[in-house]
């Protein structure tokens, strides 16, 4: 399999295939994500976990190498945060900041909590989507165009750097960005397109396959804010908000 980055030189060298489905030329958003992710991973030790993920994405990025930077911006006894810088020869193309917790015990009492699905794991063979394939595995629960709340199992198809597994939170990452079309694909097509995504996790997926189910939209004058909750095959782990901007004159349709 082919990864979506080459690491040579220092740099991340993206494939053809790392492209988004808003242009040609231009790299997927949620491989900053992924990236980003990546980055954090390095500054987690047993006992730490990642609770939450904020990715901004507030500058297209065309297919060029990469270079990734992060630090500890704070390292207590609980909590530790990391931030993360991401550019390129044209600039800083995004940015994100993770909160890592310590681990303890489950405290006593009872909280109403998310219910998991009323579905199984994906069977059949994943479907692609209108002009643009994508490079991951999905299976549609409903449909583009019809009235949601939309659910989708999704796995990723690709490395994400050569020469190295998805880790857990890399995935959950990836498949954050998601969250965009899950919340805010309309009758009339996908007509935003989401400047960040704040990912926040109770549990690291158990397996490759992640489920995102939305529940929640609002916009209003081109602005939009949209709500998804994240599973495994084993139940829900999370929760993924994005905020978007209109896009109509590149809009996807159904």
């Amino acid at each position: 399999m082919t990864a979506f980055f080459t690491l040579k030189a220092g740099e991340l060298v993206p494939a053809p295939h790392a492209r988004g489905p808003w242009s040609p030329d231009m790299l997927h958003g949620r491989l900053l994500g992924g990236l980003a992710a990546r980055a954090v991973d390095e500054h987690t030790e047993p006992g730490f976990r990642a609770a939450r993920l904020t990715v901004d994405l507030f500058r297209n990025s065309p297919l060029l190498p990469l270079t990734v930077a992060s630090t500890v911006v704070r390292d207590g006894r609980r909590i530790r945060v990391v931030d993360v810088e991401i550019g390129s020869a044209h600039g800083k193309v995004a940015r994100a900041s993770a909160v890592l917790l310590k681990e303890s015990t489950q405290p006593p009492g009872e909280v109403t909590a998310t219910p998991a699905w009323d579905v199984g794991p994906p069977t059949g063979e994943p479907v692609g989507s209108g002009e643009w394939f994508p490079p991951f595995e999905l299976w549609q629960l409903t449909q583009w165009g019809e009235p949601g709340p939309h659910r989708a199992w999704m796995r990723e198809r690709f490395p994400l750097v050569e020469g190295e597994e998805h880790t857990p939170l890399v995935r959950a990452a990836l498949a954050a960005d998601f969250a965009s079309p899950i919340s805010h694909f309309g009758t009339a097509g996908l007509q935003f397109i989401n400047a960040d995504y704040t990912l926040t996790l109770s549990r690291l997926p158990a397996g490759p396959t992640l489920g995102l189910e939305g529940t929640g939209h609002v916009s209003d004058d081109g602005i939009a804010a949209g709500q998804c909750t994240m599973h495994d095959e084993r139940g829900p782990i999370g929760f993924c908000v994005v905020t978007a901007v209109a896009n109509p004159g590149d809009r996807l349709a159904r």
